[in-house]
């Protein structure tokens, strides 16, 4: 009865740190911590390294449920109109979801979209950044502007497409004034 009731207790106690550790893993960094790393493939199958790319400019890496949807749409066809002034502030946009290259290269295509969509159909860059939606291979709404010293500036973490172009829009012109 002894080993039954310390087997139940190990399950227990295992089941536990499970929890506490995932709940961890899935913690969303907050401005001024040092952005995960990352490395990634885009549409075309280009390799992108968060470090290398922070080597040219600041990071506007934002996540998004699913290609071709109306919110991600009006997202990620917002970045892109304010695409030249971003490149202006020496700002690279990174979009990321669990879809497929292919996938992504339809949703750029559709839409003219002038930066890269990263592709993590595994969810290790969401689950770095606690992006993603709990229990589901998908990504919510959340973007991270990363300056060029690899810390978080900004991060936007609603469901509003509108407001996650508001304030990266806002943050960006801080980044411009220091």
């Amino acid at each position: 009865m002894k080993a039954i009731h310390l087997f139940a207790l190990t399950l227990l106690t295992t089941a536990f740190t499970a929890q506490i550790a995932a709940a961890a893993e899935a913690t969303t960094p907050k401005v001024g911590d040092k952005a995960p790393p990352f490395e990634a493939k885009d549409q075309a199958g280009k390799v992108w390294k968060l470090a290398d790319a922070l080597k040219e400019s600041a990071v506007l890496l934002y996540f998004y449920p699913k290609d071709d949807t109306p919110g991600c749409t009006k997202e990620a066809c917002g970045f892109r109109d304010s695409m030249n002034s971003m490149k202006k502030d020496a700002v690279q946009v990174l979009g990321v979801s669990f879809d497929s290259a292919e996938s992504h290269e339809k949703f750029i295509a559709k839409h003219s979209l002038n930066f890269p969509l990263l592709v993590d159909t595994d969810g290790k860059i969401a689950d770095a950044y606690g992006a993603r939606i709990a229990g589901r291979n998908m990504a919510r709404r959340v973007s991270f502007l990363i300056g060029k010293d690899g810390k978080i500036q900004q991060v936007t973490d609603v469901p509003s497409a509108d407001t996650h172009l508001s304030e990266m829009r806002e943050a960006i012109a801080k980044l411009r004034q220091h």
